[in-house]
């Protein structure tokens, strides 16, 4: 479909970014000409007027930046065939480069200040703006070495980060896949044509995406686990010049989360793995003999929701109104405003996302189609633009942006209040099973999976920290063994599943996996707390943004992931779907 014969209601405006492409332009040079005036300041920090004069100069810029890489990004998501609007796009992310460069004299110069400045900044109200910067400064101080030291690290940083380049180029560019047979057609095995064939009725499908795709890694196998365990190195080989006690804490200490809740992740999902057993095993009752590939088969035909999507975004409201009448009006500014784009159009940017920037109300990109997922996907979007509004509106530039730790939590919260709607609304026996089906998957998939992919991690890590070598034979066993503890009996534990962790991208991006699952069971536990009347301390966290630590955060909204009261609320939320389902 063309974009022109979209109404203008289904389409977002981009002119409260950015009058126009002219305008644009006028930012982007007054950016530019104000760029190497930030130059006056370096080695001048000591002088707190003129730190102060630094840091409002550079708020005003970095807030013109966001109108200009957004308004040029977000015009070439609408087409990405629109050339004017990619080299516009590209441009946008040079001139952020030369934002970077321009102050990244900042913070290294503020961190070799003494200890009592830097205290002295956090009390000075003039600084308040600032203080999770200063403070991350003062956390960050321990770990920074002298200058020479620095220097080699800082040479050394493009090296140590290759191995996650050369994956993606592995993954994207060489890895060889044959054709599969999907619905009588013949396609090409990719990423997504084998997310396509495991949803596939046919277990023959499945089984060959399964075989042919493992047997592409399983020849590489040896390069990947080299390429994997050189990451694993490299990061803890930076844990150990850094001063840290391992790799797992040194990344961890970049939000300020406390190792005990990456720990205490594992220790509660791993106590909970009888009920995913349980579930798992009631999967393989709808087949002869269950196998990894069967995994991913929705269960439940015929029940997926359909319906356009004025009614779906009034589903969607329905679902939220526990939030009370102000996010309901926002909701109506949204869809009134134009601050989301809706259909599918021809070269339009695929899947969804919200974005913006500050002193803009958020923009919400989706291609929607009438399925269930498209639904849920509207909520989850809109999740993220109400955390982002509510953190804007309340806080200044320099702590409006919220942590990536907590940035699936809003989200998620959405989704889990419209299926707890749908669920308390329908007396619909197949739907019900539907319903209850796709929640257990949410939890199957985002809770327990994620939390297996972070005990892989941390034991790739321990391994390396304790002088054990990471070949692709230890890789595959310690994988395939977690795959057998966290899936149980019932299932056929495929041979070939001992290669899945070498597709998985995300462990080049070292502890990270585990914030899906911390995400999902705090949205769950802010979701109970919504339906028993407790809004306060929800919107208390959408309007926090970035103003504490990110944990602090969720503690002060009632979840403390390092006590197990949360994931008892979670898997309690689990229990009760897999018993709905089973009776």
């Amino acid at each position: 479909m063309r974009r022109e014969d979209i109404a203008n209601e289904y389409k977002w405006d981009l002119s409260h970014l950015v009058a126009d492409d002219e305008s644009w332009e006028q930012l982007v040079s007054s950016v530019q000409e104000r760029l190497p005036l930030l130059a006056q300041y370096e080695g001048q920090l000591g002088d707190k007027q003129v730190l102060k004069e630094c840091l409002e100069k550079m708020t005003e810029i970095e807030k013109d930046f966001g109108r200009i890489v957004t308004y040029a990004t977000m015009h070439k998501d609408e087409n990405t065939k629109n050339f004017g609007y990619v080299a516009m796009a590209d441009r946008a992310h040079s001139l952020g480069a030369s934002l970077a460069a321009a102050t990244s004299f900042v913070v290294p110069q503020l961190s070799k200040m003494e200890d009592e400045y830097l205290q002295g900044l956090l009390v000075d109200y003039d600084f308040s703006d600032y203080d999770m910067m200063i403070k991350g400064i003062i956390r960050a101080k321990a770990h920074i070495l002298n200058d020479g030291e620095e220097k080699i690290l800082a040479l050394a940083s493009d090296v140590l980060h290759t191995f996650y380049n050369t994956h993606g180029a592995f993954d994207n560019a060489d890895l060889k896949l044959p054709k599969i047979k999907l619905d009588g057609k013949w396609v090409t095995l990719t990423h997504g044509t084998y997310a396509m064939a495991l949803q596939n009725s046919n277990q023959k499908t499945r089984k060959d995406a399964f075989d042919n795709l493992y047997r592409a890694y399983a020849k590489n196998i040896n390069t990947l686990a080299s390429n994997y365990a050189g990451a694993v190195k490299a990061g803890v080989l930076m844990a150990k010049v850094r001063g840290y006690k391992n790799a797992l804490a040194r990344e961890l200490d970049g939000e300020g989360i406390p190792t005990a809740v990456y720990d205490n992740l594992i220790q509660a999902v791993g106590d909970a793995l009888p009920m995913l057993h349980e579930y798992v095993a009631y999967r393989a009752t709808y087949f002869d003999e269950c196998n990894m590939y069967d995994m991913y088969l929705p269960l439940i035909e015929g029940a997926d929701i359909k319906m356009e999507y004025e009614d779906a975004y009034e589903l969607v409201k329905t679902a939220l109104q526990p939030l009370g009448d102000e996010y309901q009006e926002l909701l109506c500014k949204a869809k009134q405003e134009s601050w989301i784009d809706v259909y599918e159009t021809d070269n339009k940017r695929s899947g969804a996302y919200s974005w913006g920037t500050y002193g803009v109300h958020p923009y919400v990109l989706l291609n929607y189609k009438q399925t269930t997922h498209d639904i849920f996907t509207v909520a989850h979007e809109m999740g993220h633009a109400m955390h982002s509004y509510y953190s804007s509106e309340a806080l200044p530039f320099s702590k409006a942006e919220y942590s990536i730790f907590n940035a699936e939590v809003a989200s998620t919260v959405n989704e889990v209040l419209l299926i707890k709607h749908l669920l308390s609304t329908t007396t619909d026996k197949h739907l019900r099973r539907y319903l209850n089906q796709y929640y257990l998957d949410m939890f199957r998939t985002t809770i327990f999976r994620q939390t297996m992919f972070s005990e892989f991690e941390r034991t790739s890590h321990e391994m390396v920290e304790s002088g054990q070598s990471l070949t692709s034979g230890a890789l595959c066993d310690v994988y395939y063994q977690l795959n057998q503890k966290y899936y149980g009996e019932a299932v056929k534990h495929n041979d070939a599943i001992k290669y899945e962790w070498s597709r998985i991208p995300h462990f080049y991006r070292p502890f990270y996996v585990y914030k899906y699952a911390t995400g999902l069971t705090t949205a769950v536990c802010l979701a109970k707390k919504i339906l028993q009347g407790d809004t306060e301390s929800y919107f208390a966290f959408l309007k926090s943004g970035g103003s504490k630590l990110p944990h602090d955060i969720l503690v002060d909204a009632g979840v403390d992931l390092t006590t197990t009261e949360p994931y008892e609320i979670a898997m309690q939320e689990f229990r009760d779907a897999l018993a709905e389902l089973l009776k």
